[in-house]
């Protein structure tokens, strides 16, 4: 308690000295009139191939000074992008049009290449201050919003296609007065504080929106190589008419230019992601939510009903009669009663148990801190990867928490710690050595395609050392601790001669199959707009309903797993270790039909076999992680449910 006082002390000191605190996105940086601010650009992207390329491997003017790299996270990385920096110069409060080079004769393979980014809908992706361009397109009279512009576009009923050459910017500003609060936050640049007596270097415009109207304008060549970047021409209209518009065809030379504009905007820093972030659907995510609760309360009252009035009438019943009458009663009694000395009998494959329910564990113990965090509002999209870097990590050092629970369940299922190193391996290994393997063969599928996408050689041997130099010797240490912890006790015997099951008129496993709809039924809107997020480019943000879902989830699979192992246990059935796994573990067979289903009926734009199995494999990863997280809910809660039961039974 005392340790705890002090905590609450410290929380309440620092909460007093720190005016003002602000996590998501990177700290507030503040820019005096005509301060230079140079745009950066991430990799090309496509709803259509799911293939990242690089912005520059398409004839795009480049830097003056070169094209240098910016430090990535990573996540970052392992999503594929590659920011650079770009030409792209705005200074502040400055409206300008401004020339940036003309290309040399396009050639064949040069024509080849923009046509295909063209004609696959490829975008490019600006960033400007840590924001995201946005391109604001009407559809039907309602306003909507794209991140990124288009390569180019190509006429319906035509052959041609045209570049996007000339890009009108309007950067919105917000005007910051330092107020004396600090301003503490976290972001790509590192870290700021404007101390409250600093108040003039606080002064200044934010930026607080960047938004770009795209144009394809044909320029003289002959007139604008005579220009050098960044001097000044006249502004320009995006012409409607396409003799007006800079086609893609071999020897053209393409001239790029650009305008800005500065808005000022009521809009405060901390809420320039708002538009970005724009909640649509709550009406659908609550209807998912609510129909959950429905599953949960009828599994709730199966469970309770199975609970007050069976179990505990037939426990009443047989304690209350004398050993005579017991023994008399044994000869009456029918279903889970009779299953007493085979209930706790060694299971099928019990090392690949112990293993799966290991990696499941801290596959859900990843997703779980996650998503808390996420819904905290400590995992902002204004840092790009870090949702995925903060998955490793977790994932990593959740590995002392697998080994831990695996070789505890060895020790149970075995009554020896005898092989706790080789079961602490397979746990380190397992899940992590199938992810390994589909990501090398869709590795090599990206390189062909010659993709940003492809994990580089040298990140390679990183994913590999921290596997091998962290994961799987925090596993040892955790399954070296699961041997000192003290095993779990069977409250009956075990008979030496099993019990012969009773013949079934269907196989037991269709109603383990068919349990996997209910969890399923919890999930599958929610999973809608997290494949939406993944595959159509759309951000993600409603961490607050996950983490409602997630909690939904872990009750169904719970409940599910409860019920279909009392049902075994019923009909005699005493080989419910697999069973109570995979009564809720079989929801990932579902999840990935309906990635099947997503990639047929929803990206009907996909093109290509290479973005087919790219799209398959990376479902196949997510498909085998929730079948370890979502059978261990429900083995873990099976096995203390069977604990319980047969504890409450007195046996001679």
């Amino acid at each position: 308690m005392p340790g705890v006082c002090w905590v609450f002390l410290l929380l309440l000191l620092f909460a007093h000295i720190c005016d003002g605190f602000y996590l998501p996105g990177s700290y507030m940086h503040t820019y005096s009139t005509k301060d230079t601010i140079f745009a950066k650009v991430n990799s090309l992207t496509s709803i259509e191939t799911e293939l990242p390329f690089s912005y520059y491997s398409l004839p795009y003017c480049k830097p003056l000074g070169g094209v240098k790299k910016s430090a990535e996270n990573l996540g970052e990385l392992l999503m594929g992008d590659q920011i650079d920096n770009s030409p792209y110069r705005f200074r502040m409060n400055v409206n300008e049009s401004l020339y940036l080079c003309t290309t040399s004769p396009l050639n064949e393979h040069e024509v080849k290449l923009l046509k295909q980014r063209t004609r696959d809908l490829y975008q490019v992706n600006m960033i400007l201050d840590n924001l995201p361009v946005m391109r604001i397109a009407k559809q039907n009279g309602v306003n909507i919003q794209w991140t990124g512009f288009p390569v180019g576009y190509s006429p319906p009923n035509s052959n041609d296609d045209y570049i996007i050459n000339h890009l009108k910017f309007k950067v919105l500003v917000h005007e910051y007065e330092g107020s004396g609060a600090e301003i503490i936050g976290t972001g790509e640049d590192g870290m700021a504080v404007f101390p409250k007596a600093d108040k003039k270097k606080a002064s200044g415009f934010e930026i607080v929106g960047f938004e770009v109207v795209p144009c394809s304008v044909k320029y003289d060549p002959k007139a604008m190589t005579k220009l050098h970047m960044y001097d000044k021409v006249s502004s320009v209209n995006c012409p409607l008419r396409l003799d007006k518009s800079q086609i893609i065809r071999e020897r053209e030379r393409i001239s790029f230019t650009y305008e800005v504009e500065f808005v000022k905007s009521d809009i405060r820093w901390p809420s320039r992601w708002d538009a970005y972030l724009k909640m649509e659907g709550a009406r659908v995510h609550w209807f998912s939510i609510l129909n959950s609760l429905m599953v949960i309360t009828f599994l709730a009252g199966i469970v309770f009903v199975i609970f007050l009035r069976t179990v505990r009438r037939d426990l009443t019943r047989y304690e209350e009669l004398d050993k005579e009458a017991q023994a008399q009663m044994n000869e009456e009694l029918s279903g889970w009663k009779l299953v007493v000395g085979d209930v706790f009998r060694e299971p099928d494959c019990p090392k690949l148990l112990c293993v799966m329910i290991g990696d499941g564990v801290q596959i859900m113990g990843m997703a779980a801190v996650t998503i808390v965090f996420a819904a905290f509002g400590f995992m902002s999209p204004a840092s790009r990867g870090m949702l995925l870097t903060g998955m490793i990590i977790l994932y990593l050092f959740l590995g002392i928490v697998a080994g831990y629970v695996a070789v505890r369940l060895w020790r149970t299922l075995k009554g020896t710690s005898e092989g706790w190193r080789s079961v602490s391996w397979s746990v380190a290994c397992f899940f992590p050595g199938i992810v390994f393997v589909i990501l090398t063969v869709l590795n090599f599928i990206l390189w062909g395609s010659k993709s940003t996408g492809a994990i580089p050689i040298s990140l390679y041997f990183v994913l590999l050392s921290l596997w091998f130099c962290i994961s799987v010797p925090l596993t040892l240490i955790g399954g070296f601790m699961g041997t000192r912890a003290e095993a779990i006790q069977y409250p009956v015997r075990t008979n030496q001669i099993p019990r012969e099951i009773p013949a079934r008129k269907y196989p037991s496993w269709l109603l383990v199959l068919g349990a996997g709809t209910l969890p399923f039924g919890t999930l599958f809107i929610e999973l809608f707009f997290i494949l939406s997020s993944i595959w159509l480019g759309r951000f993600y943000y409603v961490f607050g309903f996950l983490l409602i879902v997630l909690l939904l989830l872990i009750i169904v699979c719970a409940e599910v797993s409860v019920v279909l192992t009392y049902m075994h246990l019923c009909v005699e059935d005493w080989r419910w270790w697999w069973k109570a796994f995979f009564a809720s573990g079989s929801v990932s067979l579902y999840v990935f039909l309906y990635s099947i289903n997503y990639l047929v009926f929803d990206l009907q734009s996909l093109s290509g076999p290479v973005s087919a199995i790219l799209y398959l494999g990376y479902s196949m990863i997510m498909a085998i992680a929730i079948m370890l997280s979502t059978g261990t809910i429900g083995f873990i809660t099976s096995f203390y449910f069977v604990h319980y039961l047969f504890s409450s039974v007195k046996i001679d």
